[in-house]
């Protein structure tokens, strides 16, 4: 990390503990260079990060200081809960937005990609090159199907961090989070049946409900408390309801870490209608707080939740790899994984089962936990500074995307079209539900390091939501 990210870091942890009150004077820059041994350049780099996060203020010819307190932005509402279950929309603007990306020259701020470039990840870049020089027959030939002992052996041990036990011969390696998930639902579901998730939600686990021939009831999610256990329990009283899908840590767009009172009540309402629950915790190693909140699976007694995860989100995507710990339903589970692809390439496993045994992935973790959380600050702040008065923004407790509300008349999909020409990239919100709602909404990802560009970026959102909500209803999306 820089010098002047390290001191940002130290005086923005003083600062949000209290230490320095709001509106006291700051240390002088020369101060802070002697006590840290750093030049006078990174001290004020570091106070020009500090203001662009919203925690220093620079008073001419007076110094630096803590600003006034000022009211937390609104978060953004709940949803309104669904009557009935419903068929997921077509996967047209999902595909859309994956096109997108792959675009070299567009500024991303959609895709749900975490920082590959941070050099902490140097070590894994190694393992993967010594296991291609080094690899021989064997390494073309199909592995276990559940995966490469010694990944799920170093999987068996990652997963005591999130509070549950489960045994090497438990685990099935997939080739991403995104294998898991539909090996779970397509293990637990026939064509026609209803699955609950919280809305919103991912929009991959959508697409994967929809290939199932699996309806959606969409469970409405509060920022702060996760899904709404009130709207659950009407759902599973009134309708025969063949699983229940969440994101209890870091959910993804909005953020939430249940609190532990309602991931009980989940669990509860769980085992009396006997639904399994298929869990993603793919942004749990992400959460900024420590130590790592449990996974809901550390709640299971008998086998009733289906844990999916990857290294997608913490490492990179590219890997593809990713596990489940399917409990009662190993069995089910390890036959979708055959007709879906049958065994996970083995050299991307035995790189990170390697990463993963000489110590590096927790360094690693708590350097992009600290990237994720400071660049949420900063985003945040940028989007209070240049989005229009009333706009709600999430406050994630993990990972790195921000979902953002607008006035319920705006259209975020209208909105994505015209950046377009500008080379910016967000995600509308209607492709996390199933029927297109969360329209006046939008997800904008934090994870790579900001440049002027990304600030320029989230400024150019602003000046056209601004634009579109100053042009009358009738012509706004002619």
């Amino acid at each position: 990390m820089s010098r002047y990210l390290t001191l940002a870091d130290t005086l923005g942890s003083r600062i949000e503990q209290g230490l320095y009150a709001a509106g006291s004077r700051l240390p002088s820059v020369r101060a802070l260079s002697t006590e840290h041994g750093v030049s006078l350049t990174t001290v004020q780099q570091a106070y020009r990060w500090l203001e662009m996060a919203g925690l220093a203020e620079a008073r001419p010819r007076s110094g630096w200081y803590v600003p006034g307190t000022r009211p937390a932005p609104a978060l953004p509402r709940m949803g309104k809960p669904t009557l009935r279950p419903i068929d997921v929309s077509d996967w047209g603007q999902v595909q859309d937005l994956l096109d997108l990306e792959r675009e070299g020259k567009t500024i991303q701020l959609g895709r749900g990609m975490p920082d590959v470039e941070s050099p902490s990840l140097r070590p894994l870049q190694a393992a993967l090159a010594r296991e291609g020089r080094r690899a021989g027959i064997d390494s073309l030939q199909y592995n276990d199907m559940q995966g490469v002992p010694a990944l799920r052996e170093q999987l068996s041990r990652l997963a005591v961090d999130a509070g549950y036990q489960v045994a090497p011969e438990a685990l099935i390696v997939t080739s991403g989070c995104q294998e898991a998930l539909s090996c779970a639902v397509r293990a637990l579901c026939e064509p026609g049946d209803i699955v609950a998730i919280a809305s919103p939600s991912y929009h991959g686990m959508m697409q994967i409900l929809k290939e199932a021939g699996v309806q959606v009831f969409e469970i409405p999610s509060d920022p702060v408390q996760g899904i709404s256990l009130e709207a659950l329990e009407l759902a599973l009283e009134r309708w025969p309801v063949k699983a229940i899908q969440v994101i209890p840590n870091a959910s993804n767009p909005l953020g939430y870490t249940m609190p532990e009172h309602r991931r009980l009540g989940l669990i509860r309402l769980a085992r009396r209608y006997d639904v399994p629950i298929i869990e993603d915790d793919i942004y749990g190693d992400l959460v900024y707080g420590w130590p790592r909140p449990h996974a809901l699976k550390a709640l299971d007694e008998d086998g009733q939740i289906l844990l999916c995860s990857s290294f997608s989100k913490t490492l990179a995507p590219g890997l593809r790899v990713g596990w489940i710990a399917p409990g009662r339903y190993f069995d089910k589970v390890l036959r979708m994984k055959y007709t879906s692809s049958g065994p996970t390439a083995p050299l991307p496993q035995i790189a990170v089962a390697e990463f993963l045994r000489k110590g590096h992935y927790p360094a690693h973790l708590r350097r992009m936990r600290r990237q994720y959380q400071r660049q949420r600050d900063v985003m945040t702040e940028w989007v209070r500074r240049y989005f229009p008065e009333g706009t709600r923004i999430s406050h994630p407790q993990g990972g790195f995307t921000l979902w953002i509300e607008l006035p319920e008349s705006f259209d975020s999909h209208a909105l994505d079209a015209m950046l377009r020409d500008n080379g910016i990239v967000i995600a509308h919100g209607n492709i996390f539900s199933a029927t297109g709602k969360y329209r006046n909404c939008m997800r904008l990802s934090h994870a790579s390091v900001f440049t002027a560009r990304t600030e320029w970026a989230v400024r150019k959102i602003g000046e056209a939501i601004g634009a579109m909500l100053d042009t009358p209803n009738e012509t706004r999306y002619a």
